[in-house]
């Protein structure tokens, strides 16, 4: 009797998943990351700094995170069975809490009392400045102006909470130019601060350390899924912006062939190069991304002919980056993964849906992959089982979504 060989999907001792991911970043920053690394080896094996974050997860954050069959959204459709893994119920609303309080713990183990971070939608922002001030550290926030616009309530969130929110008005004024800016900080204060990047993007070890620790979203549902329904699902389905939503609940079902992984992307409001942010979705017709190098990583990246980073749009201000998590570029290089992408309006639409049905108003961002859900059901069996990961709320979004009515 054959068995299948077993995949090796990373990352190496390099930090590269297949050819993506590794460092490219300018000499002052190799020693700060080694540095970093290093520190989180050591912490990822010590049992007191995982029960400090599995504390803090419990009694801060709010874990575990309910599993819940959407009975009335389950029969509108007349497909699959779905449960919805309720990270929007988490304290700050959103599953970026989990990676915060990993990565503030280490920031307290290596000495480092000043936190930078970037944000977009502002979840993570607001998951920063509520750990940091949880802590007693201080707080520097870098958002896009055009996203400092959209999620308004976010901003103010932060501020109350003591962190400093600086506004970035350079190139599209968005998550790219976020991350720039909080990345020159980082280099400035490298003695004294710590980056709380908020994705699987990056250079080494940050894709692997955020991943890890947003891992429990998919050790809690695999677990819950076997006691609710006494098998593992058919699909699992998750919204794609850098993608550590989606890595979280992917990471732990990966052993598990039989189950299909989806993650959805921004696809805006058309697929010409800027209207858009899917950068695996080519086979759609969604036009831009080839692999490049982009903030330390080497992934898929949204890029003019010439080779400049393209603008890119979405209605949610989370998934609008050019750039991919180096992770999902080899799952879906492997084919143990599959990407699509959603419009503005399909996503608009799910969002309505599930608060009609379930009473749950979920963020823009996740509406993106409970579209695609919707867009399947019909093709899909009535015994099926599927997670959606519900990764935010949607209260961030209420005037976005005025507007649109």
């Amino acid at each position: 009797m054959t068995t299948e060989p077993k995949i090796d999907y990373g990352p190496d001792a390099r930090g590269r998943f297949g050819p993506y991911g590794g460092r490219y970043v300018p000499e002052t920053l190799v020693g700060p990351l080694e540095e970093l690394e290093q520190a989180y080896i050591e912490a990822r094996a010590d049992a007191g700094f995982r029960r400090d974050v599995e504390n803090l997860n419990r009694n801060f954050a709010g874990r575990p995170t309910p599993l819940q069959f959407a009975e009335r959204l389950t029969a509108h459709l007349g497909g699959p069975r779905i449960y919805l893994k309720r990270e929007d119920l988490l304290h700050t609303g959103a599953h970026k809490i989990n990676n915060c309080i990993g990565q503030g713990l280490l920031a307290a183990r290596m000495g480092k009392r000043r936190i930078v971070a970037e944000t977009g939608a502002g979840q993570h922002g607001v998951a920063s400045a509520a750990v940091a001030a949880h802590l007693g550290f201080e707080c520097v926030v870098y958002m896009g102006t055009e996203d400092m616009d959209r999620q308004r309530l976010n901003v103010g969130r932060m501020r109350l909470m003591g962190a400093q929110v600086v506004g970035v008005d350079s190139g599209s004024r968005t998550l790219k130019d976020a991350v720039n800016e909080a990345m020159r900080d980082w280099v400035t204060h490298v003695r004294t601060t710590h980056y709380l990047l908020g994705s699987v993007l990056g250079p080494h070890p940050y894709p692997v350390m955020v991943r890890d620790f947003h891992s429990v979203i998919g050790i809690e549902a695999r677990r819950q899924i076997l006691e609710a329904e006494g098998r593992l699902p058919d699909a699992l389905f998750a919204c794609v912006g850098g993608g550590s939503n989606a890595i979280g609940l992917f990471h732990p079902f990966l052993d598990a062939a039989s189950v299909k992984m989806i993650g959805v992307e921004a696809g805006g409001r058309g697929t010409t190069l800027g209207e858009h942010a899917a950068r695996l979705s080519a086979a759609l017709g969604y036009g831009g991304a080839r692999p490049g190098v982009l903030q330390g990583m080497y992934t898929f990246v949204l890029q003019t002919p010439e080779g400049q980073i393209s603008t890119t749009h979405s209605v949610s201000a989370g998934l609008d980056y050019p750039a991919i998590g180096p992770e999902h570029a080899w799952l879906a290089d492997q084919g143990r993964a599959e990407y699509t992408a959603v419009s503005d309006d399909a996503a608009i639409d799910a969002l309505r849906l599930l608060a009609r049905t379930e009473g749950i108003l979920c963020a823009i961002e996740t509406a993106h992959g409970l579209a695609e859900l919707i867009r399947r059901a019909p093709k899909m069996h009535r015994d099926e089982l599927v997670i959606v990961n519900l990764s935010g709320r949607g209260d961030k979004d209420m005037e976005i979504l005025s507007r649109l009515a």
